[in-house]
């Protein structure tokens, strides 16, 4: 079904939500998400959209509400989906203004965005909860306090790489009935992954996301690793499979590096006929962020979709989280 094409007006805000506790990845330690929130409106319908330009750059936060400003005299012409690519570059403000279409669209279609996408009725799904980077008995503890969940991701890699296989350890001693997803996210290098996965096949694990930095992943190649590779920062979108296919057997789709939930379910389309397993991503935002990813979460092998769970407060009507299940959104927060 395509969309009307109406006149839009655009409204973006930047956000500030602070986490529950600090929150440590390779690259950096964070105490809030910055996010952005864009608004569209046409014909007494709203349509929502969010997006984290950046982990850390309160500036970037800035340059992206002006960014998505700008784009209200195209918006006012009646922009659909499939043309937002030609007037905007992959990346998270693109996200945030393709998301609120689709909630647009949904809307002035009377219809769920599922259904807009040829999906049927979406189903809750299992998603991972993350343990940031912190001592080994710390991130033991709280997998052992998140009883209701069997599927954990642990944070690695950075300067206490070294440290890395106790963290593991100390959770699957803490969790001896629970999937285990490690995170480097480019924080290794080629020789200490090959000294890690054949440790780390023994504890179980299921998947290494990004173990080498994008730039280097090319000793990747011809790597037979004993615990399947799962690229993230490596794989943006459509452009990216080509290398990646060889060096990973499964990717990360992160709507904010696609630059929006159309180009996620062409991707996720792409790397299937690939042969490639998919993996479903998030950042730190709220459930507004998390629910378009829902739509594509429902054939991935492996979901992360925890991002309101890390935070101090959610929005209202925000996902449901129980017993390791993601829930699908009320219409209230999006499609």
């Amino acid at each position: 079904m395509k969309p009307e094409k109406t006149p839009i007006t655009i409204t973006a805000r930047a956000e500030r939500h602070a986490l529950r506790e600090p929150f440590r990845i390779a690259r950096c330690t964070t105490t809030h998400s910055l996010m952005m929130v864009v608004e569209l409106h046409a014909g007494g319908f709203t349509g929502r959209g969010e997006c984290e330009p950046h982990e850390t750059d309160e500036a970037m936060l800035d340059e992206a509400v002006a960014e998505a400003t700008a784009l209200a005299p195209i918006l006012a012409e009646g922009i659909t989906r499939d043309e937002l690519p030609a007037a905007l570059p992959r990346g998270p403000v693109r996200n945030a203004v393709d998301c609120a279409l689709w909630d647009l669209d949904a809307k002035r279609a009377g219809i769920g965005a599922a259904a807009l996408a040829g999906l049927p009725p979406l189903r809750p799904c299992p998603t991972v909860y993350t343990l940031g980077i912190d001592s080994p008995e710390t991130m033991a503890r709280k997998a052992a306090e998140k009883t209701d969940w069997t599927r954990f991701k642990i944070k690695l890699g950075g300067v206490e790489a070294a440290r890395d296989l106790a963290r593991v350890e100390a959770v699957r001693r803490a969790r001896t009935d629970a999937d285990l997803i490690v995170d480097a996210n480019g924080g290794w290098s080629m020789e200490l992954l090959e000294r890690m996965a054949p440790a780390l096949a023994s504890l179980g694990v299921r998947l290494i996301e990004q173990p080498l930095a994008p730039e280097a992943d090319e000793a990747l190649i011809g790597y037979r690793s004993p615990v399947p590779l799962c690229a993230d920062e490596a794989c943006l979108d459509r452009a990216s499979l080509p290398r990646v296919i060889g060096r990973y057997s499964h990717i990360n789709i992160k709507l904010d590096k696609t630059g929006g939930l159309t180009e996620a379910l062409a991707l996720a389309d792409a790397a299937e006929a690939a042969g490639l397993g998919i993996m479903v991503g998030c950042m730190t935002g709220t459930s507004l962020a998390m629910a378009p990813a829902l739509l594509v979460a429902q054939r991935a092998a492996f979901v992360d979709l925890d991002g309101p769970m890390l935070l101090a407060a959610d929005r209202p009507h925000g996902l449901r989280y129980e017993k390791g299940l993601v829930h699908p959104a009320e219409p209230a927060l999006w499609g």
